[in-house]
């Protein structure tokens, strides 16, 4: 009997393999980086052979150190950086250029021009999405009319574009799927009929033969290459990473939250089969769909910079050796003293959705200690999920008595403490943080009758909660100071 399921999580640092038993543990994890491309302000790219060459290494990897047979593994699950696509041959595989981030900017004047179209209220109501260079729609657009040799293959039929599931998919398969969670962060699905709809084709001017076709979240989307690994593993659940750590983190019922602290931040509620419209910057989404089932939808808010900020202390300013260093030094003075730090590095996310925003450091004073600049850029995450937060509170007219946490950063206990005061609101962070790798496996093993939905929770247990106590008053005051930190950083560039 085969006995663990395999998550393939290819997120924007790294690829990553993640062993799971019937039981739901965790059991091994192997990691290898890929390299960010920075060619020009604002442009963030990846390499997407290396993606694929990263994942496919770290899943030999696993079976290796483990002395795991293929023969064990029932089936693998899909969880992926979103929003970031390509384009590739159909018949060589090969990539025609390197993938576009879901953090480039290059696409906000076009992405502008459409904010002020006629065609804006149409794309907000059938996506969900706030019109932004985030979403796939215009990456795919751009890549197609500065891609050489796109026209010759569309002619034959060898185009195909995607997000980094169906490039997975594609490369461990031959078959070009993808899922509802991720088709509905391109800005080309219309989360109403659940299809690729053709007048949000026509305004970006993309041909429905190139993407790929949309199947449940726990479809059977064909089994990996014998190849590859030796033995024609089945893939049973595909999940864009917020997505799969909403699953993980439980959250399967109506007004659950999660927050999770990776290379961005990002918050999402659980809001059923009803989908809410937003009216305070945040998005509608696909939660996941079950096969034969309605999309389950959430509400979310991306907070483009948060564990990127801490890199950026590492990388960047050089203050600090390794990321966990960032609780140490912030230790080591009682508050940040009035510092503010912006990470606006690449804009503003929800809910302000500003592309020219740009990052800033405000209150700086002769005392100033390299121990406050490096606690308020930890801060400063807290503030962002806080506004997020008050939105979501206010769409959904719920008063949540907790929200879960899970990602790098969470295991930071001095900013989930301070995310506990700012917010007001119980922290929660379960025993294991992996939760997005743990969603997509909970989602294949759901697939093959492992587990149901409610023995996950029943066996869920060890969590850590962090319960506010920050005075109102303080908070009001910080909460305040926050807001006029980054009044300052908007509208930063120049523009038309």
């Amino acid at each position: 009997m085969p006995k663990y399921i395999i998550a393939l999580d290819q997120g924007t640092s790294s690829s990553r393999s993640i062993l799971v038993d019937t039981q739901g543990q965790i059991v091994h994890i192997t990691q290898k980086e890929i390299t960010q491309f920075y060619p020009e302000s604002g442009y963030v790219e990846h390499d997407a052979t290396e993606i694929w060459e990263t994942q496919i290494s770290t899943l030999q990897q696993l079976l290796l150190e483990r002395s795991i047979k293929p023969s064990d593994v029932a089936g693998i699950g899909i969880t992926n950086q979103r929003e970031t696509c390509l384009l590739w041959n159909k018949k060589t595989g090969e990539p025609l250029s390197r993938a576009i981030v879901w953090q480039d900017r290059r696409t906000a004047d076009f992405c502008d021009q459409l904010t002020q179209s006629a065609h804006q209220k149409y794309i907000q109501s059938q996506t969900g999405l706030v019109i932004d260079a985030y979403f796939s729609a215009s990456k795919i657009k751009w890549l197609l009319e500065h891609t050489p040799g796109v026209d010759e293959l569309l002619e034959a039929g060898n185009l195909c574009a995607g997000t980094i599931d169906s490039w997975l998919i594609y490369k461990l398969t031959g078959n070009h799927f993808t899922d509802p969670s991720n088709a509905s962060r391109t800005m080309l699905y219309n989360i109403n009929t659940h299809a690729w709809d053709q007048q949000l084709l026509e305004i970006f001017n993309i041909p429905l033969s190139i993407l790929p076709e949309v199947k449940a979240s726990n479809a059977n989307f064909g089994h990996i290459n014998t190849a590859i690994i030796g033995s024609p593993i089945p893939v049973l659940a595909v999940l864009g990473d917020q997505q799969a750590s909403l699953f993980g983190q439980l959250c399967f019922t109506s007004g659950s939250v999660k927050n999770t602290y990776g290379t961005g931040c990002f918050m999402l509620m659980n809001t059923g089969t009803s989908r809410i419209k937003s009216v305070s910057g945040l998005i509608s989404t696909i939660a996941w769909q079950l096969d034969g089932e309605q999309p389950v939808y959430a509400l979310e808010g991306s907070v483009f910079i948060a564990g990127a900020a801490i890199q950026w202390l590492r990388d960047g300013l050089k203050l600090i050796d390794d990321s966990p260093d960032s609780e140490f030094y912030a230790m080591k003075v009682e508050e940040s003293s009035g510092v503010y730090v912006v990470p606006a590095f690449t804009g503003l996310g929800a809910p302000y959705w500003d592309m020219y925003a740009r990052g800033g450091i405000f209150g700086l004073e002769r005392s100033t200690e390299k121990s406050h600049l490096i606690r308020a850029t930890l801060e400063s995450l807290a503030y962002q999920s806080a506004d997020v937060l008050r939105c979501m509170i206010k769409d959904s007219a719920l008063q949540l008595d907790s929200i879960r946490v899970d990602g790098g950063a969470s295991v930071n206990n001095l900013l989930m403490q301070f995310q506990a005061d700012i917010l007001n609101t119980k922290v929660v962070r379960p025993q294991y943080t992996e939760s997005t790798a743990l969603g997509v496996a909970f989602l294949a093993g759901l697939t093959l009758g492992f587990w149901s939905k409610e023995s996950l929770i029943a066996s869920s247990a060890n969590d850590t909660t962090f319960e506010p106590q920050m005075s109102k008053n303080e908070r009001t005051q910080r909460l305040h100071g926050w807001q006029k930190a980054v009044s300052r950083c908007k509208d930063w560039l120049d523009h038309d």
